[in-house]
């Protein structure tokens, strides 16, 4: 057999394993809660994108130009974040490596969740809370003003299969995948984890503020497991 002849199973195992390997530079993100990414985030506002070009950003190790698109923004309202509005937004330039596309023109409103990077500009990737504005619930645009901050303290832990456990009074369990196989499901769209008096935490539904009596309830087993034990629930 030539040479030739038998580098051709060799190069089709190579091309095999080339579409069978995960790509290093997917981006790869942890589902999380809305309240969870609105803690998370230095900055939350409700905004526009008017337009966008692709910038220069330094050079990597090896001497070549890092380059990110900005995004000039029309600011609506700012839910968290400092005293100065955001001007821009900065992200990567593909989703290969958790870029952010937004639609251009002033004409879409997202609600968008980022890091700060200081002069009223922040940085945003796929991982971040970024979402169309007329997508959230009544109880989400609520949650941004106030009570998902009363929660910060706490825990959101995702339960992805049954049985589910707490290892903390401070948690409150998300169980969106497990009763509906949707991450944007029932409590992300209509819940909150709140901190109560006595330092545990529980979710609270509603868009109205909680009240005082919910708050000071003490040993709390609404809507989460017991400390310690295994989670049986239904919504």
């Amino acid at each position: 057999m030539g040479a030739a002849a038998r580098s051709l199973p060799l190069a089709f195992c190579f091309l095999l394993l080339g579409t069978l390997l995960p790509r290093a530079d997917a981006c790869s993100c942890s589902p999380v809660h809305p309240q969870q990414a609105f803690c998370n985030a230095d900055i939350v506002i409700r905004a526009k994108a008017v337009n966008k070009k692709e910038v220069d950003s330094g050079n990597d190790i090896y001497g070549n130009p890092i380059k990110r698109i900005q995004y000039e923004i029309k600011q609506i309202k700012m839910f968290k974040g400092p005293d100065q509005d955001i001007e821009f937004i900065y992200t990567a330039p593909s989703s290969a490596v958790c870029g952010v596309s937004l639609d251009i023109g002033g004409k879409k409103e997202y609600l968008i969740a980022g890091k700060a990077e200081g002069n009223g500009n922040m940085h945003i990737t796929l991982c971040d809370f970024i979402v169309p504005w007329d997508t959230l619930s009544a109880t989400q645009k609520k949650s941004l003003n106030h009570r998902y901050q009363m929660g910060c303290e706490c825990k959101i832990t995702r339960c992805p299969m049954i049985p589910c456990y707490i290892s903390s009074p401070d948690e409150c369990l998300w169980m969106d995948w497990v009763t509906e196989k949707n991450i944007n499901g029932h409590q992300a769209k209509f819940f909150a984890c709140i901190k109560r008096s006595d330092g545990s935490c529980a979710w609270y539904r509603g868009a109205a503020p909680p009240k005082q009596e919910f708050l000071d309830i003490e040993d709390p087993f609404l809507h989460r497991g017991s400390f310690g034990s295994r989670v049986e629930m239904a919504w």
